[in-house]
């Protein structure tokens, strides 16, 4: 081919080629939708909605008409996905089996296993049977030990008036040790998408439901990001039942309830509400149960996703609900008055209300003795004032305030700037550009060469920026110091909203100086005062003011904390007797009562 050719394809664009491209936007109503797979069954339920329909027309409407459209087509294409499902369940076997084939879209779905059997040995009138399951979601060993040998091989079922109903199914033949009848499709498909299995079997208009739950999942492991040096190593894992059970195992109370939510009209996700009947808030627990139960998606993945659905003011940096992946840290909150959601198979555990201060607390906190712990809530406090206001700072100082520091101080920064091109605004952007760079690849890289990459790209792009005179050594000192003192907060979402309001602070500390800085923190604080988690104000107990424990700021001596926090108005005030040392002679001094044991 001559190089004109060439050219001549190369900028030119033959029209015939697009008309061989796939385009979704294309409707061909000669194909139908199920001719992939092998023997592809006729789709019933037509699936072809205004929401699936590509709209040409360009017509403005108002938001109202377009928020009413969108709800209507949104209900629509739910309602036709689950066309069928609230129906009751025929008494004919086969019936049921194309039901169930419609719904699971048999025989191309390869993962919905149906094992048809009959019921009894050497039966002149056999009894019809079978048993669904989702291949990989159940343990097949407990599907043919305790389902399928029982009532194939174990049993014998009379010819004379035979008792062929599904409680007796339950009462003489299966050894199953949780077990239910359902009479609603949308009840049994539920149940079989959870990993059980449910029978149907011939002449009983129901299906009864077992627990064969068995699908493979982690272990549990040790925290990986809320470590302690003195408190549990276990978190939570991918496994609902294992997470529930953790906090189980510790707060061993009859009182302690779990509800459990299904969310998703596309795919269900369990959602777990845990909390102590007695000491949590009635109205709590409602307003929890209300807003779950009106969130009207899909699908929801993970407790983050949930969090966003339930959270008061999605825009504010600062996290209006807790997450962590510590069991320890949900069985004190719950003992507290607060509620914990469980989300699927998500390794964390929601915790509401919060407040701010709950934030910088860390699991370990009342496991050390106050002094300590005090002394290690301060260090919290300076690092997140550090790693908000640090590099703001500096430049304030530098720019606009440099008659504050010695002049000697002053010099030198002046001196080590010296050679720098770049004004200090922008000379603290690039190193910051930088730090969140080296983060965020630490976290993408692979965990065995990732702190490696970090620590070692973090020194070579510092010690060469310093050589080049792109940074003056004074600023890398300071980001570094920043970098360091963000990682010191506890809570990872409230590290992430400091390290974005940095910024914010950072330009108006280069804008106004001091002024600027001090004008934002207080319109911050401001809209911090107006903010609430789940009606508890997020400033509680200092702003509004009330009686409260003394670990807030700080960490107060655990027998001094005799009440439950007032802002959560548990049914219980009080945890314990107020004098819980009545063997101390100091402590009996300290609450007012001399003499013998009370």
């Amino acid at each position: 081919m001559s190089f004109t050719g060439a050219l001549k394809r190369l900028l030119t664009v033959d029209d015939s080629m697009l008309d061989d491209q796939f385009s979704l936007a294309d409707d061909d109503p000669s194909e139908p939708a199920d001719t992939y797979g092998e023997t592809p069954q006729p789709e019933t339920v037509n699936f072809t909605t205004a929401e699936n329909k590509t709209d040409t027309s360009k017509k403005p409407v108002s938001m109202r008409t377009f928020l009413r459209r969108a709800t209507k087509e949104y209900e629509e294409a739910v309602e036709k996905a689950h066309v069928g499902q609230d129906d009751e369940i025929e008494c004919d076997i086969d019936e049921m089996k194309r039901r169930l084939e419609r719904f699971f879209h048999l025989p191309q779905n390869k993962d919905i296993v149906i094992r048809e059997f009959r019921v009894g040995v050497d039966t002149k009138a056999p009894w019809r049977g079978m048993a669904v399951f989702v291949d990989g979601l159940s343990d097949k060993n407990v599907i043919n030990s305790a389902i399928l040998e029982p009532l194939m091989i174990l049993t014998h079922v009379s010819e004379e008036n035979p008792r062929r109903t599904l409680e007796y199914v339950v009462e003489k033949l299966l050894p199953s040790n949780q077990s239910q009848i359902v009479n609603k499709w949308s009840e049994a498909v539920a149940n079989i998408l959870t990993g059980s299995t449910v029978l149907f079997l011939d002449r009983c208009n129901g299906a009864l439901v077992m627990e064969t739950k068995g699908w493979e999942h982690r272990s549990v492991s040790t925290p990986q990001t809320e470590n302690v040096v003195r408190g549990s190593q276990d978190a939570f894992t991918e496994n609902f039942r294992a997470n529930t059970g953790l906090v189980r195992a510790r707060l061993r109370t009859e009182h302690l309830v779990t509800e459990i939510h299904s969310v998703g009209n596309l795919a269900r996700t369990d959602v777990a509400i845990m909390y102590i009947h007695g000491v949590t808030n009635p109205k709590l627990v409602r307003e929890v149960r209300r807003r779950i139960s009106q969130i009207d998606v899909d699908f929801v993945l993970d407790s983050g996703m949930l969090e966003q659905f339930i959270e008061d003011r999605p825009s504010m940096l600062i996290p209006q609900v807790m997450a962590t992946e510590r069991p320890d840290r949900v069985a004190a909150s719950l003992a507290e008055g607060y509620v914990a959601l469980f989300v699927g198979n998500s390794t964390y555990c929601l915790i509401v209300p919060v407040v701010l201060w709950s934030l910088v607390h860390s699991s370990e906190d009342s496991n050390i003795r106050f002094l300590p712990g005090t002394f290690m809530r301060l260090i919290r406090w300076i690092a997140l004032l550090t790693a908000l206001l640090l590099p703001g700072l500096y430049v304030a100082v530098t720019n606009y305030h440099a008659e504050m520091l010695p002049t000697d101080l002053m010099l030198a920064i002046a001196g080590s700037r010296e050679q720098v091109p770049f004004p200090v605004v922008v000379e603290v952007l690039l190193m910051e550009f930088a730090i969140e760079l080296i983060r965020e690849a630490g976290i993408r890289i692979p965990t065995v060469i990732g702190p490696t990459i970090g620590i070692v790209g973090a020194l070579i792009i510092g010690q060469s920026a310093v050589q080049a005179g792109i940074v003056s050594p004074l600023l890398v000192i300071v980001v570094a110091t920043t970098a360091l003192a963000s990682f010191t907060v506890p809570n990872y979402e409230l590290s992430m909203g400091i390290r974005i309001m940095r910024f914010a602070f950072l330009i108006a500390g280069a804008v106004l100086g001091f002024y600027g800085i001090a004008i934002l923190f207080v319109v911050y604080v401001v809209r911090l005062s107006m903010l609430k988690s789940f009606g508890v104000p997020i400033l509680s107990p200092i702003a509004p003011s009330s009686g409260a424990s003394r670990d807030v700021l700080l960490r107060g001596p655990l027998w001094s904390m005799n009440k439950r926090p007032s802002f959560l108005y548990p049914l219980r005030s009080w945890r314990q007797k107020p004098m819980s040392r009545p063997w101390s002679a100091p402590t009996r001094k300290s609450t007012g009562k001399e003499g013998g044991e009370t």
